[in-house]
């Protein structure tokens, strides 16, 4: 079976503020050891040994120009990209962001070895693997009360049912900055939960399910760093200091 994963590279439209912090066109052109962000990535896709085909999303295409790297346009939002990506590509997809410069072969060979039987899988982080990985670090935690979970920018997008989920996707990135309305969509249940601590990672899936009409799963991934991309200032310091130090 060949494996393709989609490097997501394009900005949304205005200006990219963390790309002019360090005086290039593109988040993902941000140099990290002497090496741009996506090339990293690029290479660590390579490296794991499970991708066949790599296909980076770009607003601006001429901007990347490497050896056996397909391009795609990338679209207005995140969301939007990857549902013109997964139309393009097909079924199975592996995607992540190129501004997951710490990515390593080794984490993407166990998440794509841990996956569960589900249409579309996300991985996670726990808090105590990030914080001891990286004290330093601000991150955004989801709070359950089995645990509390980072995003990991690696998602598997199993079969065509997963397109249900990219368009639940688009939901929640436009309304990303009002978690309350988020939490809602889950349900009264998961709300009264949620306020009194008892939300527990396994129903908030069950009931993401439910919701876009496919089944999803998640990987804990046991590497601390993994949940470390570069979104701002703060985070990008912290990188180079650790590719770099």
């Amino acid at each position: 079976m060949t494996r393709t994963a989609l490097v997501l590279a394009g900005v949304r439209p205005g200006r990219d503020a963390l790309a002019d912090f360090a005086g290039v066109t593109h988040k993902a052109l941000i140099p990290i050891g002497g090496v741009p962000m996506v090339e990293r990535v690029i290479a660590a896709l390579r490296d794991s040994g499970r991708i066949d085909r790599i296909v980076v999303s770009i607003d601006r295409p001429e901007l990347i120009d490497l050896p056996g790297v397909e391009i795609l346009t990338s679209s207005t939002s995140v969301s939007r990209s990857v549902g013109e990506a997964f139309e393009a590509l097909g079924a199975p997809l592996l995607v992540t962001t190129a501004d997951h410069a710490l990515l390593e072969p080794e984490w993407i060979r166990w998440f794509l070895d841990h996956l569960p039987d589900a249409d579309v899988v996300a991985g996670l982080a726990r808090d105590r693997d990030v914080m001891a990985a990286a004290p330093d670090t601000k991150r955004t935690f989801l709070r359950f009360r089995d645990g509390r979970f980072s995003g990991c920018n690696l998602f598997y997008l199993r079969d065509p049912r997963a397109v249900r989920a990219i368009q639940m996707w688009q939901i929640v990135e436009n309304e990303r900055k009002k978690p309350f309305t988020l939490l809602r969509r889950l349900g009264v249940r998961a709300v009264v939960a949620a306020l009194f601590g008892r939300l527990t990672l396994g129903y908030a899936m069950r009931r993401i399910e439910q919701i876009a009409g496919c089944s999803a799963g998640v990987v804990e991934l046991p590497f601390g760093r993994a949940a470390i991309d570069v979104d701002k200032p703060s985070d990008l310091m912290l990188v180079r200091k650790m590719v770099e130090g």
